[in-house]
């Protein structure tokens, strides 16, 4: 009976392992891929690119204030058209207004000083010194009148005048005569008016005065950050109450500074700025016969024709293309700016990453 019980274990055991083997020897196929892109060309190579707003002359426009303080208020929405000029956000400016009203009292005090230098002589004062003038004329034709006196007086009997006393008449006369050379010399002064290094001299306190007036002024002015083209508002970093300086506004998910407000100039054509692998620069076409086509990820199947616009001839340490420095790898790229017309049945936006393919022509 024993004998019997291992002899059908034995049996099963047999086709278990028969089973086993069976079903791990089937190779199931492989599910398709949700999204495969065809290279285009033969031997074409391949890049990854970021869409961005078209610009001849660079890429978006990346808005820093030039000055640092609280956001007051924003004056845009992303996604919406602006012109030229138009104020975008505002950063606290009541230290700033301050400060100017201070360099403006200062200037008009020195314009006034400087008014006044050349107003110079006040009638009033010279009407004053005129008055001296008079004055010491009488006083010294008095003084002469009495050594007259005294001289005649000496002549009859010159008992009747002591020397002293003659001396003393003398002396008076000497010191009437010098006292109206002395407010002469005074009244033609304040009749010539202010001297011209002192009128020098204040003019160029005024005119530095000025120009602080006008630094400070123009300062205040970049505490309304304008826009500096027409174009589309991509993205707004910051919020009302929010910190900003010229190296930009603290990100809470990147962790690190980014552009307060991101532009793109509005036109018919978006570009793509595609990042090569340094290994694959060398099987680039001649400018001249590059030819390329991007595929949007998740529509495998449609591909957008590039038209290349130039190559940034510096090849750099790649960063993701979210842009953020935290995210820098070991590889080095080559930038290729390449150009296309939006198409009506896509939504494409500035920061899209998408599949480029190279080729020749």
């Amino acid at each position: 009976m024993r004998n019997k019980i291992l002899f059908g274990l034995a049996i099963v055991g047999i086709l278990i392992g028969l089973v086993s083997a069976y079903i791990y020897s089937r190779q199931t196929p492989p599910q398709p891929p949700l999204a495969t892109n065809y290279n285009p060309y033969v031997n074409g190579i391949f890049a990854n690119g970021i869409i961005e707003s078209y610009a001849a002359d660079g890429e978006n426009i990346n808005i820093y204030p030039q000055v640092s303080g609280r956001v007051t208020g924003i004056f845009v929405q992303e996604g919406q058209t602006v012109a030229k000029g138009a104020p975008i956000f505002a950063i606290d400016d009541s230290v700033q207004k301050e400060l100017v009203a201070q360099n403006k009292a200062q200037a008009q005090a020195a314009l006034a000083l400087l008014q006044e230098l050349k107003a110079e002589p006040r009638k009033e004062t010279l009407t004053i010194a005129e008055k001296q003038v008079e004055y010491a004329r009488a006083s010294l034709k008095y003084q002469q009148a009495q050594l007259g006196i005294t001289q005649r007086e000496r002549a009859i009997d010159p008992q009747a005048v002591s020397k002293l006393a003659l001396e003393n008449v003398q002396n008076s006369v000497l010191i009437a005569r010098n006292n109206l050379k002395v407010a002469q010399a005074q009244y033609a002064l304040t009749r010539a008016g202010a001297w011209r290094y002192d009128i020098r001299n204040q003019q160029a306190i005024y005119d530095a005065a000025q120009k602080t007036y006008a630094s400070s002024s123009a300062l205040l002015r970049e505490y309304v950050v304008r826009a500096p083209v027409t174009g589309d508002v991509l993205r707004i970093s910051t919020a009302v109450g929010s910190y900003a300086s010229p190296q930009g506004v603290y990100g809470t998910y990147t962790q690190g500074m980014n552009p307060v407000v991101v532009m793109g100039k509005k036109t018919a054509y978006m570009q793509v700025r595609a990042y090569l692998d340094e290994i694959l620069v060398p099987r680039l076409p001649a400018p001249a016969d590059i030819t390329a086509k991007m595929f949007i990820r998740g529509l495998s199947n449609v591909s957008v024709p590039l038209q290349f616009v130039r190559i940034q001839p510096y090849v750099t340490p790649k960063i993701e293309l979210s842009n953020q420095r935290t995210e820098k790898v070991d590889v080095r790229v080559l930038p290729i700016l390449f150009k296309f017309k939006i198409p009506a049945h896509m939504n494409l936006f500035p920061g899209e990453l998408v599949d480029v393919y190279i080729g020749k022509k």
